[in-house]
């Protein structure tokens, strides 16, 4: 078996799949200063309802939802919250940090110390407490209607990374190896959808 690993630089890229669409109208302005607060979507775009500004208690099921699926540094939950509603919701360190801290006082999540950071996961009664609750994605609010079927093929994909890099970190050689198969196979496919596409154009 192989030690656990975290995501490398080049998997989170790979993982994030942007491009295709740019970000949308409007601005951000920071809640209360440089680090602090939340972010504050100015151009009050359509499908989000007039929402100015990501609650408290949203930031904190974003957390937990992100470190169910697997542990993370506090940049890593930042980067990925941005990546997941392409730019529109930003969140600052000073949002992100202190909720960390205060999920961590209640004993849902823990620290453990790698490479000089921080990574943070869920305890079992953190675990427990995602299963109870089951809170609705909070970065879904920022998707609009038009964005559904593109979303749900990124959130896919990201699951695919997510199991990928589980499989890497954990996985036997031979699972390694038919992993290994199965993304090939996969990628053949869409390829190939594109190709079957073109033909029909």
């Amino acid at each position: 078996m192989h030690g656990h690993a975290y995501p490398p630089p080049w998997a989170m890229r790979m993982m994030a799949m942007k491009g295709g669409r740019g970000r949308r109208g409007g601005g951000w302005s920071s809640g209360s200063g440089p680090g602090g607060g939340y972010g504050m979507w100015a151009g009050k775009g359509p499908g989000f309802g007039g929402r100015q500004k990501v609650s408290r208690g949203e930031v904190r099921s974003a957390i937990l939802l992100l470190l169910s699926e697997e542990p993370m540094h506090g940049y890593q939950i930042m980067q990925e919250l941005s990546e997941r509603t392409e730019g529109v919701w930003r969140p600052s360190p000073g949002s992100i940090y202190p909720t960390l801290q205060q999920i961590a006082d209640e004993g849902l999540i823990e620290a453990e110390d790698s490479a000089g950071k921080k990574i943070y996961q869920l305890t079992d009664a953190g675990r427990e407490r995602v299963a109870e609750d089951a809170p609705a994605p909070p970065w879904e609010q920022f998707v609009t209607p038009e964005d559904d079927g593109l979303w749900a093929i990124k959130d896919l994909a990201l699951q695919v990374g997510a199991a990928v890099m589980q499989v890497a970190a954990a996985g036997t050689d031979e699972q390694l190896a038919e992993a290994k198969d199965i993304l090939s196979d996969t990628r053949s496919r869409l390829y190939q959808l594109l190709a079957d596409g073109d033909e029909r154009a």
